[in-house]
């Protein structure tokens, strides 16, 4: 398998687990509604460390274009590469996110509010406050990375 294959199929399964939960999670009807914040924070961990389990050894999992160009800008990574890995991140979690979307088909109908089912594919602050939301996605970065 190339490193490509390997970012865009580990990001994938990256957001197969992570957004797959958070549909459980909110859509109506399915058996993990409203299971709680635990139980999602969980589940993104461990599709974290799926996908990097995955294809750790093939690609390195970055599985994320701020891993990217992070270890781009400290120079342990080739400039070179990260197009190439971006773009298969980005195919990754496309394809992740559909997966998630036709599995969950039936559910979308039945959950009437447009916020919840927007969360299942993005998050937004509890209160918005520039800095502090930067902040907060710096450190968890961060502390994943590390």
């Amino acid at each position: 398998m190339t490193p490509f294959m390997g970012e865009l199929i580990g990001t994938m399964i990256l957001i197969v687990f992570g957004a797959g939960i958070g549909a459980g999670n909110s859509l109506k009807g399915s058996y993990s509604n409203n299971s709680g914040w635990i139980v999602v924070t969980i589940a993104w961990g461990l599709a974290i460390t799926m996908g990097v389990f995955a294809v750790g050894s093939i690609s390195g999992a970055h599985l994320n274009p701020a891993v990217t160009i992070g270890l781009a800008i400290d120079g342990s990574f080739p400039w070179v590469d990260v197009p190439g890995y971006i773009f298969a991140q980005m195919i990754g979690a496309i394809l992740g996110a559909t997966i998630v979307f036709l599995h969950y088909l039936p559910h979308w109908k039945g959950t009437k509010d447009p916020g919840t089912k927007l969360g299942v594919f993005a998050t937004g602050p509890a209160i918005p406050h520039t800095f502090s939301n930067l902040l907060s996605e710096m450190i968890g970065t961060f502390i994943l990375v590390l």
